[in-house]
């Protein structure tokens, strides 16, 4: 049987856990999760946002972030993204968390990230503005669980300087 035959959907057949199933070789076609990174990077005087300029979340801001491109390490998507967005250099630091929900295809690597160089502008098409926000007094944010991440981030900074 030849295994490196191409999957057509006619040759596709959904198994017991939901994934499509090759009928020739019986290889498993996962449906992967997108993974996304996002960075919280902060200064003495807040955090740094973009106001978004695509859907979801059009007009709201919300933490620099992007698509995992495959074979790019989150490090590096994560430098990629906040320098398309943000126009500075980073250095990626400690993961704040990971997040999913049932349902949705986005697994989320949040980071804190080190503003490095450079100075805030926006630097693609899918930006409008960055700006700096102070922790409490931030704008109308797109995503209804950037609060709940914005507070673990603050209560790991918190555990980080009580180990220290």
């Amino acid at each position: 049987m030849n295994k490196h035959h191409h999957h057509k959907p006619s040759g596709l057949k959904i198994n017991k856990i939901g994934n499509e199933t090759c009928v020739i070789c019986g290889q498993v076609m996962y449906l992967d999760p997108k993974l996304v990174v996002a960075a919280i990077i902060s200064d003495d005087n807040g955090i740094i946002l973009v106001k978004r300029a695509i859907e979801p979340g059009v007009g709201k801001w919300s933490f620099p972030s992007g698509y995992v491109n495959r074979g790019e390490t989150l490090e590096s998507a994560m430098s990629r993204e906040v320098m398309e967005e943000c126009g500075i250099k980073v250095s990626v630091g400690w993961v704040s968390g990971l997040y999913s929900t049932e349902g949705n295809p986005i697994v989320l690597a949040v980071f804190n990230v080190d503003w490095l160089s450079g100075k805030l502008k926006v630097n693609d098409s899918e930006t409008t503005d960055v700006r700096v926000f102070p922790i409490n007094q931030l704008p109308d944010l797109a995503f209804e669980h950037d609060k709940n991440i914005i507070q673990d981030w603050v209560n790991n900074l918190e555990m980080r300087n009580v180990s220290r």
